[in-house]
Order: C-alpha cells, then sequence, then structure tokens
C-alpha cells in the first residue's frame, strides 16, 4: 500500500503544484494500449473492450503493464470515456474499424429529460474496484489518475450515436434546442463529478477529463457548453475533493487556454498545435502545463523521436510546472522500442 506522504512528494504531483523536481515527471495518454504486446494478450483474453474495461482484475493488468514496462510517473485508470452514458443504458457497443456506437442515441428534448442518473458505487461498481485494485498494486509513490470524458465530448457520442466528423445532430441540439441543450450538459456535468469523486474515494490521486472535441465548436458554443459545464465539474470536485489536482485537456482548444486555465484546475493539457513556451507565456503560473509531443513522432526513427522531444523540453523551458506528455494518446502502430527512446531522452533532461 502506497503512502499518502509517498504520493504526495512524487514528481508527477510536485509539478502539478508547480514545486522545482529534480528531472520531468511523464506519463503518456493512451499508455495501456494497443502498442504493448501484453495489452493485446490481455484484450484478447478479456473477449473485447468493453469486457476488457468491465473486469476490475483485467483492468488493473493492464494499467499496470506500462509502468511494470516502462516505470512511468503516474498510471492513469484503464477505462473508457464512454462509461457514463453506458450506465445510462444507450447501450454502448463497439464495432472492428468502426469505433464506439450507441444503440439508443439522445435526439430530443424528451431523450434528454428522460436520462437516469447512475449511482457511480453501483452503476460503475467495476471502475471503482479497479481503481482500488490499481491504487493496491502500483509501485511505492506511483500516483494514480482517474477521468472521465467532458460532458461536451460526451454528449457528441451520445447524440450522434457514434463517431462524427461534423458533429451536426448535435451541434443541432446546441443550436435548436437551447434549453434541452443546457439540461443535458448539466446532467452530465453533475454525474461526471459524482463517478470522479468516488473515483477520488476509491482511491485516484489526481484526476483528468478529456475534452477531445472541445475544439469542433465555435467560441460562443464553446463558452456557453463546453467550458460552462467543465467550469461545474470543477466547483462540485473543490467542494468534495479539494485535495485533489484535476487537468483539464482540450484537443484543438489552443485559443481557450486562459479561459481554462481560470476554471481553477491544476493542470491543462496542451496538444501539439501550440508550443509550450506560448502556452506558458499565456497562462503565467496559474497552472502547471502537460504535453505535447506530437503523437506521430513516434512513429519515425530513434534520431527524430530525441529530436522531437528535447525540442519539446526546450520550449518549456527551465523551471517547474511541466508534465512531459503527448499531445495526443499514443497510437496503435508504434513501436514499444521508440517509446523506451522517449522515456529515456525526457529522463536524460535535468534542470
Amino acid at each position: 500500500m502506497t503512502s499518502s506522504s509517498s504520493i504526495k512528494d512524487s514528481l508527477f504531483m510536485k509539478a502539478l503544484r508547480r514545486e522545482p523536481t529534480e528531472r520531468r515527471p511523464m506519463w503518456l495518454m493512451r499508455q495501456a494500449g494497443r502498442y504493448l504486446p501484453e495489452y493485446r494478450a490481455t484484450r484478447a483474453k478479456a473477449g473485447s473492450f468493453l469486457k476488457l474495461a468491465g473486469n476490475p482484475e483485467l483492468a488493473c493488468e493492464v494499467t499496470l503493464q506500462p509502468i511494470e514496462r516502462y516505470g512511468f510517473d503516474a498510471a492513469i485508470l484503464f477505462s473508457d470515456i464512454l462509461i457514463l452514458p453506458h450506465a445510462m443504458g444507450l447501450g454502448l457497443g463497439f464495432q472492428a474499424g468502426e469505433g464506439p456506437y450507441f444503440e439508443r442515441p439522445v435526439r430530443t428534448p424528451d431523450d434528454v429529460a428522460a436520462l437516469p442518473t447512475p449511482d457511480p458505487k453501483d452503476d460503475t461498481g467495476y471502475v471503482m474496484e479497479a481503481v482500488r485494485l490499481i491504487r493496491r498494486d502500483l509501485p511505492e509513490g506511483t500516483p494514480l489518475i482517474g477521468f472521465a470524458g467532458s460532458p461536451w465530448t460526451v454528449a457528441t457520442y451520445m447524440i450522434e450515436g457514434r463517431s462524427s466528423k461534423d458533429f451536426a445532430n448535435a451541434k443541432k441540439l446546441l443550436l435548436g434546442a437551447p434549453e434541452a441543450a443546457h439540461q443535458l450538459m448539466n446532467h452530465l456535468a453533475d454525474t461526471t463529478a459524482d463517478y470522479l469523486a468516488a473515483q477520488v474515494e476509491a482511491g485516484a490521486d489526481a484526476l483528468m477529463i478529456f475534452d477531445s472535441w472541445g475544439g469542433a465548436l465555435s467560441p460562443t458554443l464553446y463558452r456557453d457548453y463546453s467550458l460552462a459545464s467543465q467550469q461545474r465539474i470543477v466547483d462540485r470536485l473543490k467542494e468534495r475533493c479539494p485535495d485533489t489536482p484535476l487537468i483539464l485537456f482540450g484537443k484543438g482548444c489552443g485559443q481557450h487556454l486562459e479561459l481554462l486555465a481560470d476554471t481553477g484546475c491544476q493542470g491543462l493539457g496542451v496538444d501539439w498545435t501550440m508550443d509550450l513556451s506560448e502556452a506558458r507565456e499565456r497562462v503565467g503560473h496559474r497552472v502547471a502545463l502537460q504535453g505535447n509531443l506530437d503523437p506521430a513522432v513516434l512513429l519515425t526513427s530513434p534520431e527524430i523521436i530525441q529530436a522531437e522531444t528535447r525540442r519539446v523540453l526546450d520550449s518549456f523551458g527551465d523551471g517547474p510546472g511541466h508534465i512531459f506528455n503527448l499531445g495526443h494518446g499514443i497510437t496503435p502502430e508504434v513501436p514499444p522500442e521508440h517509446v523506451e527512446v522517449l522515456v529515456e531522452t525526457v529522463r536524460s533532461r535535468t534542470f
């Protein structure tokens, strides 16, 4: 069992508090994934992605795999951003080559009004059990990150019924039925806050919200729906888990960095479309920054990986408050040995 003091003094947690560390802490989004042969073996044993995510013992196993292989400075719970709508009875499934889909999408105000409120300890109890198992089995001093999708990002899948390129149905709801859209965002924000607070109670040391599709919205719609719903979550978590740091990650949301920093979160994930030097200049010392190597770099060569990794480190510059990560999730085609090159390059940089 890891002591709370060793977690608090970990490189990852110190960086989130913008305290000096002897080297940059690092972890990777989607670090437990298909690029690892051991993950593929466990997933084959489970039978499907959803069965893997729904089995606490196997979810624990794959969460620990990249920690055992690379010794990352933080683990992230193996789960999915669509667990909450799945618990609401929308019929989540995964189609090979197509991604997630819902059998019963939410399209009308009546659909929104009919959504139930899942109990995080009952309807998603398997997630909390996975958190407990991971927390028990992680190496001493390794923090565990719990997570959820942002209300807007989760809503796009609920409304469209599957992945989308233009989010036409979702935007139609925001623009054509704003009252129902706000009701949906508030419902998702409140259930997400409950879900994340339950992860903390089960053993998560930090939290992260993934807003994968915030960049698809106009500035007005972003502020009114995506940002407002994330703010609602931040406010509720500050009341319930005031000592648990929260990282907000918005893909394609560089124009909104200052607004995100003003929410009261402790860290901001930055995608690869912005230099960290610019992000740091814009948010100052309000938050830690996490990122932001383009995942495609890991498909190249060791020499390019080293050069691009150093470029990211140099872009942030010296001083505290940086957690090295990718600008989005690691892709399945990445050779595991390329991740080793990345890890060694980051760890060789002291400051």
